[in-house]
């Protein structure tokens, strides 16, 4: 599933990720305190204060006469007033807008530009309309630039992930009816073969649900079972504060039930990682870009839509769940290292007091941070803009992660340096509220060019590594 050269995983999983390009890939406790002059001032629109409603998807929509969709109106995170509200700028009202227009018409095109579509991923995709499920497909390259091709791919792909489900979620005994029912179809219709009247299906004497052969499907079959419950507890407590992941209704239980088939299916396609806890947060932005896309047919096929980008997202960091690859050059370790030395190059004195003075190394708190791409930082629509800008990247998610972690180390650079190694892993650990377009500003024009070094140094060490 994963073909990146260092795991020996099954050939035909490659299948699944077939010609895509890594190049084109590539509050727990504490008070919210910004930074002094972090933050710009935030415009009142006419002097008016927008209300509040929560729709069913767990969110506040923003309520202001228009027409609510799916994902929400476009709003960033902001400075809170003393009571607690805030407000939207009518410059950011203007500038959602015109990113609309601009995705609208680019993803219109019979052949879309991709780096265009990336510039404008970087500032922030659209929320509702589909817009942003389309520009994710496209830049995680599951869809083509070729817009006549789409129907195709998109066909081909579900018809895929329905066999996959079929051959390794079914139980063996499942299976074996699914099997005999389309043996039966092709007799009915007649399609019968040379070997004479259609006749029932033996079990070998080693293929029961008591039998010890490991190469039993039965002895497969519950062997993942435990995978099975681990998903299971950890979907309970995926964003539990929205209705579209929590709770006992209908409408939360079936999506749990879709994002737990992508999980055991990944895992038992991808033996050698299978499934790890946290996965489940990693998948989470996914499926409910995809299934609150309001092109329906999309919607409905939103769990297979998914499960094909969750895996291609992993690909960029399949890595950092290898505990074996831990020490590794390509290992989540190497990855922490490069963290601090990006810190090093961009502010030396606030890397010398978390790395000497306080001894709060990366592992502590930044751990979570890379390997859940930053999903359990901030709320559920400032993970979707991260994301929007993680996806966009020219040089790969992994890139644009360091640059956002170096930059949230950065934006708390006054409350690190008057913290000793309680105070800072507390903050790091449960990290403040902030405006996250100014948390993207500042990972911007000063990180890239190192950056770009120490993935060039990781890449060759890597290369050194597989010789």
């Amino acid at each position: 599933m994963l073909k990146k050269g260092r795991l020996n995983l099954p050939d035909m999983l490659g299948s699944l990720v077939s010609g895509f390009d890594e190049k084109e890939m590539k509050n727990g406790g504490l008070r919210p305190v910004l930074e002094p002059g972090e933050e710009l001032e935030i415009m009142e629109p006419n002097g008016i204060e927008l209300g509040h409603k929560e729709n069913e998807y767990g969110f506040d929509d923003l309520v202001n006469g228009t027409d609510l969709d799916k994902e929400g109106a476009f709003r960033t995170r902001k400075r809170p007033d003393k009571d607690g509200t805030g407000r939207i700028s009518v410059m950011e009202v203007i500038a959602a807008d015109e990113k609309r227009s601009d995705i609208e018409y680019e993803l219109s095109q019979k052949e879309i530009y991709l780096e265009k579509v990336k510039r404008i991923g970087s500032m922030g995709l659209p929320d509702g309309g589909g817009l942003r499920a389309t520009a994710w497909k496209l830049l995680l390259g599951y869809l083509s630039p070729s817009h006549d091709l789409w129907e195709k791919e998109l066909t081909e792909n579900r018809q895929k992930y329905v066999k996959l489900k079929e051959e390794f979620l079914l139980s063996p005994s499942e299976y074996t009816r699914v099997k005999e029912d389309a043996m039966i179809s092709a007799e009915l219709s007649g399609e019968r073969d040379d070997a004479g009247p259609l006749k029932r299906q033996g079990i070998s004497h080693g293929d029961h649900p008591l039998s010890i052969v490991k190469a039993s499907a039965w002895h497969h079959y519950f062997k993942h079972i435990e995978i099975a419950e681990q998903i299971d507890r950890d979907l309970l407590r995926t964003h539990p504060d929205l209705k579209f992941f929590s709770g006992e209704s209908s409408f939360s239980k079936k999506n749990r039930e879709a994002m737990r088939s992508i999980l055991l299916l990944f895992a038992k396609l991808n033996p050698a990682i299978r499934y790890v806890q946290g996965m489940n947060e990693v998948l989470a932005p996914i499926f409910y870009v995809f299934s609150t896309d309001t092109d329906e047919k999309n919607a409905v096929n939103a769990e297979a839509d998914s499960f094909f980008c969750f895996v291609r997202l992993l690909s960029d960091s399949v890595d950092h769940f290898c505990q074996q690859l831990d020490n590794s050059p390509v290992g989540i370790l190497s990855t922490l290292s490069r963290l601090a030395e990006l810190l090093k190059e961009n502010d030396e004195e606030l890397w010398k007091h978390l790395e000497f003075t306080t001894k709060v190394k990366p592992q502590f708190y930044a751990f979570r941070w890379i390997t859940l791409l930053l999903t359990q930082e901030f709320n559920f629509q400032s993970i979707l803009r991260i994301w929007d800008s993680l996806l966009s990247n020219p040089f790969g998610i992994q890139d644009m992660l360091l640059r956002i972690c170096c930059a949230m180390l950065l934006c708390m650079k006054s409350r690190l340096l008057s913290g000793d190694f309680a105070a800072n892993l507390r903050l790091l650990q449960h990290y403040p509220d902030i405006n996250i377009e100014h948390l993207l500003r500042v990972r911007g024009p000063s990180l890239p060019y190192h950056c770009m070094r120490l993935a060039a140094d990781h890449m060759r060490l890597a290369a050194d590594h597989m010789q």
